[in-house]
């Protein structure tokens, strides 16, 4: 019985160690103090001293540890790492890794998450968010925009270049705005909500393109040139990476130049011959100035001594002769200026090459580290303001349109979706915010920004959908009543651009993030990299067996918070969110393990195990989405009022994550280990639920009915009701009719019958003929009336109105190409 006693004592300290992540040397120590115990107990004797001392000699004694075990390990090591090609290991190298380390590391630091300052904006930037973004908001008409005109008119395309909105990137010395992150946020939200092609045609000059490629790798002489006309309008910008034969896959694009010397401007100069042929570039048609990534190859070293010198971008005018641009894509009935452009045989300067001569083969480093900014702003910012404009206008129809002699949003069937569109709205605000934060704090997340990239482009779609359920025919029905109909087939194009969204999910996100939030395995293949046999050794060896401690430690707490379901574990606050933090604490431990047992069993073939690899980054981006919810909420000082909006995010969020884990044991290939693995992360199974129906009725309550907490939902939309906004009129007729809906019941009870609530002209009259209203009441019911015919009315056209400008079939310059 002592034995007993003294063997599950003993595994319970080396497993309190373990959780702890306490040092090597404490568990060498503690181990021998135990033994001393054992030995004084007569339980333990020679042969438990010799393998503890053949164990701790070689773990704590470097040249010993390196000789027997570290070399062996390297040399294994360097067989099974997957081969990167250059661009990966770019990609890699790129950006900055922040709070979503964090969560891979199997033990958040919740206090470093709250400790980030929430981001706030400056007079100048909420002067122009009420000034000119509000202005630019009341001019556009998007039916006109995209049935009519399929461009922005005249005097909004001055407008945006009046007020710089197309400099809100480019510092002000050089005459732009010199906006946060989060201020272009906001902008781009607000923009989105009233017109997609508005906000693609801002969102664009200030993401990934000339502006931004400039300020951080432009020569001076570049800078002075460019950057001054790009801020006042005079350049119109555009970067054309994507080619018909590589899309997603960027480092294999076809076009090319070749260093030679040329005439230029009537001298012979150092140059550059550029053929290419790009899709999809946002702003070709209009663009004055052309952002190219091309390979470029010397093969008369006039650059050196290398011939094939890499991918790398320039900026190429696009009046020179020769540039074949203007002509445009159709996509989705979201008519922003894209198109197509090629060239063939140009001579241009080597001096055009951005960042000049000796930023030639540069041009793949210099966008994956601008992307993960680009991609952390524009996609995840337009999407959700899309969608926090759809949820309250939803919201405001379905408590507005009656059937059955109710609001259609009391009924449950009703509530299923509208919950889901009001609870996406809420979360991917957080995390659209907490992602911008980032990026002003001087972070380039790229795998948060994938993860945003994503989950807001996916989303925001299948919230669309709901929403378009919920009005029916409303929605499809197009002209300028409709509120929906755009961003239903617009969705697509958001899901497909900056790195289609299957890409993504399932090679981007885990596969950069298994490597960048690691805290070893980076180290580790740095090390196997490394060219020095001794410095590799050092390297690899301090990080492989910090990396085995962190594997050890994480079987521990995996088993451990998943038999407690996270209890005891730390959580930042004692309020009704503090169960979260102790899940999310399991799922983060989960996480690590998994990733490392995933890593060490199955090497290189991990790579090809896409469904797998998007499993894992599931998990990730679920937590990532679940902090950034509880972050907001703190933020806003725990509005108990919204707790309902964190209960629904935080449990769709976890139960998506332990979906994810689930499917990952299922499908793995090795069943023997995911039957152990799913012991130790799922020891009581699966316990997670999505949210109950009860919740989903608290929350489509919420976005039907006038109050703080709606007003947080849609922060920062344009909701005026405007001629052109019917979002923002039907903002106003909720309120008419929620003030009409008593006086219509008094009428009734004094007429002793329920009249229909509609005609409500009648039942004024009917009031003022029993005197059991006012006049003011009878002019309300007369202006609700009004409003909730022109919610549920749809437009109506002359045929001959909807083929204005018949599209002619021509061949495009693109096909003929």
């Amino acid at each position: 019985m002592l034995t007993f006693i003294y063997l599950i004592s003993f595994i319970c300290v080396l497993g309190i160690l373990a959780y702890h992540r306490l040092s090597r040397h404490i568990f060498t120590v503690t181990i021998a103090a135990l033994l001393v115990l054992g030995t004084l107990a007569n339980v333990t004797g020679i042969i438990s001293w010799l393998t503890f001392t053949v164990i701790a000699l070689p773990l704590n004694i470097a040249i010993l540890r390196k000789k027997i075990i570290t070399q062996s390990a390297l040399k294994h090591f360097k067989k099974i790492i997957p081969q990167m090609s250059q661009t990966e290991k770019e990609a890699i190298d790129a950006g900055t890794v922040w709070w979503e380390a964090d969560l891979f590391s199997g033990n958040p630091d919740w206090n470093k998450l709250h400790a980030i300052q929430a981001p706030t904006l400056t007079p100048a930037e909420h002067a122009f968010l009420e000034g000119p973004v509000n202005d630019i908001c009341r001019m556009v008409n998007d039916f006109h925009i995209t049935h009519d005109l399929a461009d922005l008119p005249p005097e909004v395309w001055q407008q945006l270049k009046q007020h710089k909105f197309f400099a809100m990137i480019i510092k002000k010395q050089y005459g732009g705005l010199a906006f946060s992150a989060y201020a272009q946020s906001l902008v781009l939200q607000k923009l989105t909500g009233v017109s997609a092609v508005l906000s693609s045609t801002v969102g664009v000059p200030n993401s990934l393109g000339p502006g931004e490629l400039l300020q951080h790798y432009g020569t001076e002489a570049q800078k002075d040139y460019y950057l001054p006309r790009l801020a006042a309008g005079d350049e119109i910008p555009c970067f054309a990476l994507t080619s018909p034969e590589a899309g997603s896959d960027a480092g294999s694009i076809p076009d090319f130049g070749i260093v030679k010397k040329g005439i230029w401007q009537g001298e012979e100069i150092l140059g550059m011959e550029l053929t290419w042929n790009k899709r999809y570039i946002t702003l070709a048609p209009v663009a004055t100035v052309l952002g190219l990534a091309f390979k470029l190859f010397d093969p008369d070293f006039l650059l050196g001594q290398k011939k094939d010198i890499g991918i790398t971008c320039a900026l190429i005018p696009t009046d020179l002769d020769g540039v074949k641009i203007g002509r445009r894509h159709f996509p989705l009935n979201i008519p922003f200026q894209n198109g197509p452009t090629q060239g063939d045989k140009i001579f241009v300067p080597i001096d055009f090459i951005i960042g000049g001569q000796t930023m030639a083969g540069q041009g793949w480093k210099m966008l994956v580290e601008c992307l993960s900014i680009g991609r952390g702003i524009t996609l995840p910012s337009n999407t959700t303001g899309g969608l926090k404009t759809a949820a309250m206008a939803t919201g405001a129809y379905a408590r507005i349109r009656r059937q059955f002699k109710l609001p259609i949003g009391k009924m449950e069937g009703i509530e299923e979706p509208l919950a889901r569109i009001v609870g996406n709205a809420y979360v991917l605000d957080a995390a659209t915010t907490l992602t911008v934060t980032g990026i002003d704090l001087g972070e380039k997340p790229s795998v948060i920004s994938a993860i945003v990239k994503y989950h807001c482009t996916h989303r925001s779609q299948r919230s669309i959908i709901d929403a378009m359920d919920i009005v029916g025919g409303k929605g499809i029905c197009m002209g300028p009543r409709n509120f929906l109909a755009r961003s239903y087939q617009g969705a697509p194009i958001a899901i497909t651009v900056e790195g289609a969204n299957i890409l993504t999910r399932s090679m981007i996100i885990f596969g950069q993030g298994a490597i960048r939030c690691h805290p070893y395995v980076l180290n580790e293949i740095n090390a196997a990299y490394t060219d020095d046999p001794q410095r590799a050794l050092d390297r690899f060896d301090n990080a492989v067996f910090s990396h085995i401690g962190f594997v050890f430690s994480n079987i521990i707490r995996s088993f451990w918070l998943g038999l407690t379901d996270g209890r005891g574990s730390s959580a930042p606050h004692k309020d009704a969110t503090y169960r979260y933090y102790q899940q999310m604490n399991r799922y983060s431990a989960n996480l690590a393990l998994l990733a490392d047992i995933s890593m060490a069993t199955l090497g290189g073939s991990l790579k090809r195990k896409e469904r797998l690899s998007a499993r894992l980054g599931d998990v990730l981006s679920q937590l990532y989405l679940a902090s950034a919810t509880l972050k907001r909420y703190t933020d806003e000082g725990q509005q108990q009022d919204d707790i309902a909006l964190v209960h629904w995010g935080l449990q769709d969020a976890l139960y998506q994550t332990e979906v994810a884990i689930d499917n990952f044991l299922v499908n793995f290939p090795n069943k023997a280990i995911a039957r152990g693995l799913r012991f130790i992360v799922l020891p009581m199974g699966l316990r997670r639920r999505q949210p109950s129906d009860g919740l989903d009725h608290q929350l489509a309550r919420l976005i039907q009915t006038p109050s703080a907490t709606r007003d947080r939902i849609g922060r920062g939309q344009f909701l005026e009701a405007t001629a052109n906004n019917a979002v923002g009129m039907m903002e106003v007729a909720l309120v008419d009719i929620l003030a009409a809906e008593p006086i219509y019941d008094r009428v009734c009870q004094a007429a002793k019958t329920p009249l229909p609530f509609m005609q409500l002209g009648k039942v004024a009259a009917i009031g003022l003929e029993l005197g059991v209203i006012t006049t003011e009441e009878a002019q309300l019911l007369h202006r609700a009336e009004a409003g909730r015919l022109d919610t549920i009315n749809v437009d109506d056209f002359d045929p001959a109105q909807l083929a204005i400008n018949p599209l002619q079939t021509t061949p495009s310059i693109d096909s003929a190409a």
